[in-house]
This record gives C-alpha cells, sequence and structure tokens, in this order.
C-alpha cells in the first residue's frame, strides 16, 4: 500500500474518502457532486479533467499571494533540504527571523512579541487563555455570527449555531449582537449595538471581564463589517472592566482588505493580541498570536508547547509572504481590483432583485442573496442553485453565513484587474432569469 501510485480516477478517489475519512471530515463538502482540483498556479485552479477556474475563495482564504507562487515555492524547498523540522525546545533563525517580521507590521510604540502555533483555532485558543491569565478574570464577550473555529474554546467563541455541537462548551462566554447595518437586530444603530455591550456586562457577568475577541469584518459569517466607531468604543467599555481586546484577524490580515495590512487599523484602535493564520503561510499549516508583552508574559510560568508551532518550513513560507506582498505592491493591488469587483457586483445588484446587498473591502466581499429586498427573507435555496453555477462557469466561490445565503469573494491576493470582466461575465450568467 504505502507509495502506490496515485489513482486519480474520481470514483476512485470518492471511495476512498466515504471509506476512510471520519464522518467529521467527510462533512465538509460544498457542492453536490465532488470537486477535485489537480494544479493551482496564481489566482487559477485547475480539474483533474483540465477545466480552469478561477479561484475566488483562495483554498478558505489561505492561498494569499498566489497558488504554487516561485518565491514561497523557492524558500520552502531551500530550508526542507536543509532541516524539515525544529521544535521550540531548540533554536532556529528562521521563526526569530520572522517573529522579528511580523512585530514590525505592528502598530508601534508597543513592545510586541509572538508565539507560533499551527492553526488559527489554535491561535484563537491560546489567545483565550492568555487573556484570562493576564486579567485573572474568566469573562469574555464575543459576536453573534462570527466564526473563531472548532476546538472547544475556538467553538465556544464562534457565534453560529451550525459549528456549536450538543455537548458541554466553556463557561463565561457571552454572546452579544453583531453590529450589521443590514441584516441586525438593531439595523444600523451602532449605539444600540454598543448599547448591549453593556447590559451584558451588568447582567451576565460579574462585571470583571478577561476581553472581548472581534473579527474587524465578519469572514464566514458573511463579511460584515464593523461599523466606523463601535470597535473602539467597544474596547473602552472592556477595558473599563478589566479585559482586553482579542482582534481575529485569521481572514481579514494581510493586506487583504487593501486599505491597511491590518482590518483593525481602520477602526482607530490597537488591540492586546492580535490572532492570525490562513494566509500567513499560503497554504502552509501555520499560525500565530501576537500579543503585547506585558499581556503574553502571563504566560511565563508554564510553557505552551506546539508541536510544529514555528516549523522552519512554515516559517520560511510565512517569510516569504510577507515579502511578495511587499515586492508585487499585493496590498495596494488589494485596494484596487477590489474596488473594480465590487463595482461589477453592484451593477449585479442593479439587475438582479435576488441580490439584497453588495458589502466587503478590498478583496474581501459579498452578495447576499433574499427572496424580498423588503423582508430581507434569506434565499438559501436559490443560493445554492447559483452556487453550483459558479462552479459550471469557472468560478470558485463560497456559500457562507448563517442562513448559507452569502456569496463570499475572498480570492489570492494576485487577482488582477483583467480577470474581473471574466467574473463579472460568468456571475452574469449564473444570476440569469432571477
Amino acid at each position: 500500500m504505502a507509495g502506490q501510485e496515485l489513482d486519480w480516477t474520481p470514483e476512485h478517489i470518492v471511495k476512498r474518502r466515504e471509506t476512510y475519512y471520519a464522518a467529521s471530515q467527510r462533512a465538509f463538502v460544498p457542492y453536490r457532486t465532488p470537486q477535485i482540483f489537480a494544479r493551482g498556479e496564481g489566482q487559477y485552479l485547475w480539474d483533474e479533467k483540465g477545466k480552469k477556474y478561477i479561484d475566488l475563495l483562495a483554498m478558505n482564504v489561505c492561498i494569499s499571494v498566489g497558488h504554487a507562487n516561485p518565491t514561497v515555492n523557492s524558500a520552502v524547498q531551500e530550508q526542507m533540504s536543509q532541516l524539515q523540522h525544529c521544535t521550540t525546545m531548540f533554536y532556529h533563525p528562521v521563526p526569530a527571523h520572522f517573529a522579528e517580521e511580523l512585530a514590525a507590521r505592528m502598530p508601534k510604540g508597543h513592545d510586541w512579541v509572538v508565539h507560533f502555533v499551527n492553526s488559527g483555532t489554535e491561535a484563537v485558543d491560546l489567545a483565550l487563555v492568555m487573556a484570562q491569565m493576564h486579567t485573572q478574570n474568566i469573562d469574555m464577550l464575543a459576536l453573534r455570527n462570527a466564526y473563531h473555529g472548532a476546538t472547544i474554546g475556538a467553538q465556544s467563541l464562534t457565534g453560529i449555531g451550525g459549528f456549536r455541537h450538543n455537548i458541554p462548551l466553556l463557561g463565561g462566554i457571552h454572546h452579544v449582537a453583531n453590529p450589521d447595518p443590514y441584516r441586525g437586530v438593531f439595523g444600523d444603530d451602532t449605539e444600540a449595538y454598543l448599547a448591549e455591550i453593556d447590559r451584558t456586562i451588568q447582567y451576565s457577568t460579574s462585571g470583571k471581564l478577561a476581553g472581548l475577541i472581534v473579527e474587524p469584518i465578519l469572514g464566514y459569517g458573511g463579511i460584515v463589517e464593523a461599523p466606523a466607531g463601535f470597535l473602539k468604543a467597544a474596547t473602552e467599555k472592556v477595558r473599563a472592566h478589566g479585559g482586553v481586546l482579542i482582534v481575529d484577524e485569521v481572514q481579514s490580515g494581510f493586506g487583504r482588505t487593501g486599505d491597511s495590512f491590518w482590518a483593525f487599523e481602520a477602526h482607530g484602535v490597537v488591540p492586546e493580541i492580535i490572532v492570525m493564520a490562513k494566509g500567513i503561510g499560503n497554504g502552509f499549516p501555520l499560525g500565530a498570536v501576537v500579543a503585547q508583552r506585558h499581556v503574553a508574559e502571563s504566560l511565563a510560568s508554564k510553557f505552551s508547547f506546539h508541536t510544529y508551532g514555528a516549523s522552519p518550513v512554515s516559517c520560511a513560507a510565512g517569510r516569504a509572504v510577507l515579502q511578495v506582498i511587499d515586492e508585487e505592491n499585493l496590498q495596494e493591488n488589494a485596494a484596487k481590483v477590489g474596488a473594480k469587483l465590487k463595482n461589477a457586483l453592484v451593477k449585479l445588484h442593479q439587475k438582479h432583485e435576488i441580490i439584497g446587498d453588495i458589502r466587503g473591502r478590498g478583496l474581501m466581499l459579498a452578495i447576499e442573496l433574499v427572496k424580498d429586498r423588503k423582508t430581507k427573507v434569506p434565499a438559501t435555496d436559490i443560493t445554492t442553485d447559483i452556487f453550483e453555477k459558479t462552479r459550471e462557469h469557472g468560478l470558485v466561490v463560497s456559500k457562507s453565513g448563517a442562513n448559507r445565503n452569502v456569496l463570499r469573494m475572498v480570492p489570492p491576493l494576485c487577482l488582477r484587474e483583467n480577470d474581473i470582466d471574466a467574473v463579472a461575465d460568468a456571475l452574469e450568467k449564473c444570476f440569469a432569469g432571477y
């Protein structure tokens, strides 16, 4: 068995997966029939039959600088030829340099330190422990409709029922309404969302907080950006009760929003803790918690060990990602190309009543589908049909949101302006008749 030649026959791939994958891993399937990918280059993918697609999902936002990026590949190959793994028990220059380079991307005037992990979920769990240890408080605030991961800690912080198993989750987690101008319980009334934070603290906590965790732009929740003023005011409330701000930049970081390297920078706040993963390694397993030193020192009494955390191979990929973002001006590209793509989506909205809302920033965009623009009833079934058509017309997107009625677009940052006409044409065909 070991070393046998790969079998690319679709029915055999499906059979092996169905036979040997656990149910928990088999469940993550977006399309009605399996999608098999064989190759990627830049912003494009090819399936096993040679059909080409424009990748607007970036393998769940992991491919930040493009599939098979030559700079990333070269850095990884060079490191692998020297040393494939070095546990953090021992010292190696690649993770140390990468930590320095990440710290340099943080707001100036603060002392930043880095803890490398293997994924965003692990980073969220570590950030939660760090906040609770630093403050010596338990109660945490999180947003409804936010996604932070699937482990016990991250799942407890996640505010979407579809990701919360019917098991005892962590105590001390309190979900407040996410400020959503389109679909939120308080509409576009930012002060009402802030008032709910006050009520939650008053009625559901001891009055002492460990912190607040937020995605500046909800990712899986449907690309919903926190309105101006909310994050700063919410942070002030949390700090007044002893807590810290944790910002989850797993999906929104590394220049994706175009305006800034980190999405939180658009909100005039400096978090105590920042969680990052996905695009950090362009597909290599890597995540990080970047924290202000005085907060991170709360864990000094006991080590937190992640077997593959600070892998020199993954960190070599991470260093190359930063290099490519700078050399190819990908943050600026995200702003420019994202604006053109959003304009194409706005035109689509003007023509098709099924589209209720277009939103997002940079290369983090979404189309929300509704049965009626006034009632805003989610068009879940139609979303599924149109989602299937995007595949037929050579696009890879995501079907997201608590109601599964949002088409999410988070392509590699190397998507180009000359791709947008093809994307717009394909989407027009998908929405024809609606």
